[in-house]
């Protein structure tokens, strides 16, 4: 992913209003992130992780998408729970179901799609295999590297076509 400025995330979001994403809590140290292992930008506010953010890149510009954190059901440490863009294996709260409202006359409508995430949106570094879980290593897979990444582009992508159509 190429690297992105503070202008560059703010004008990026389609499910929010222009005050929602001036409001948005940035990351810090966006020079220092290793953008070269990214496939999306993702974080959450440190005042309020109820929200969370995700920037990808489509069709050669940033696409942003605000995300409502859905609060864990108390489940037990040993409790398993699998992202559905990278296909990691979490225990506990690793793994939240979040929510974006759709763009258009849907989201206006109240219609959101929902997909179950890692809670600190590091996709890109559990698949490039530069962040474990607590969980382990997970299921055994034969894929290579760049296989993966391209199974949670193609996720992604799924993901921010539901959103915006």
């Amino acid at each position: 992913m190429r690297p992105l400025t503070e202008s560059d995330i703010r004008a990026s979001f389609v499910n929010c209003s222009k005050g929602e994403a001036k409001r948005a809590d940035l990351p810090k140290g966006l020079a220092e992130l290793p953008w070269d292992d990214l496939d999306f930008l993702g974080w959450r506010e440190q005042g309020a992780p109820e929200r969370a953010y995700l920037v990808a890149e489509r069709d050669g510009r940033p696409l942003g998408v605000a995300l409502r954190a859905v609060a864990s059901g108390g489940r037990g440490f040993t409790a398993r729970s699998m992202c559905s863009l990278c296909l990691t294996t979490h225990t506990g709260g690793g793994v939240a179901l979040m929510t974006a409202r759709r763009t258009g006359e849907a989201g206006r409508q109240g219609n959101t799609v929902g997909q179950y995430l890692c809670t600190d949106l590091a996709c890109s570094l559990y698949t490039r295999g530069k962040r474990r879980s607590a969980a382990g290593d997970g299921p055994d897979e034969t894929l290579t590297v760049e296989e993966k990444v391209a199974r949670t582009r193609a996720n992604l992508a799924s993901f921010l076509t539901r959103v915006t159509t």
